[in-house]
């Protein structure tokens, strides 16, 4: 089976510089999910910055819950590529997918605002659930990418 590739692309109205510091913290990642799920960094990196973890290494089990609190899944979570303030690449497997890859880019616009691109690609360990997750996976995308805008424009 092929991995099925979800792409979402929105411009933040925030520096670039800002835009990365929130998108690599894991308070941000995390707000950028709630209230639909909430994800629990493994207990080696909690008080890292993302854009200092070890490449291509396992960093540990991140839990996810369901409106913050349901077990739902985890992520055996794995930074594969980062260059500060230009992009990052996730490749982990969870218990629900045989693989999950996430590369996240940004690009200034202007001194004011930034492109954010996400690009999602997963394989269901159940073939069967690649087709009805594909509009699950977008969804939770713009979600976060909503929230994420928000958060700059609510200052």
């Amino acid at each position: 089976m092929t991995l099925r590739i979800v792409r979402q692309t929105s411009t933040v109205a925030a520096p670039l510089d800002a835009v990365w510091r929130r998108v690599t913290d894991f308070e941000g990642i995390n707000d950028e999910l709630m209230p639909l799920m909430r994800m629990r960094v493994p207990a080696g990196i909690r008080d890292t910055a993302m854009d200092t973890v070890p490449l291509g290494v396992p960093l540990g089990r991140s839990w996810l819950f369901y409106l913050g609190f349901l077990p739902l899944d985890y992520d055996d979570l794995m930074v594969t590529e980062l260059v500060p303030g230009s992009h990052f690449q996730e490749v982990s497997t969870m218990a629900s997918m045989r693989r999950w890859t996430h590369r996240r880019e940004l690009y200034a616009v202007d001194a004011g605002h930034t492109e954010v691109t996400d690009v999602v690609g997963f394989e269901p360990r159940f073939a069967a659930l690649a087709r009805p997750l594909e509009p699950v996976v977008r969804c939770l995308f713009v979600h976060r990418h909503r929230r994420l805008a928000r958060h700059f424009t609510d200052r």
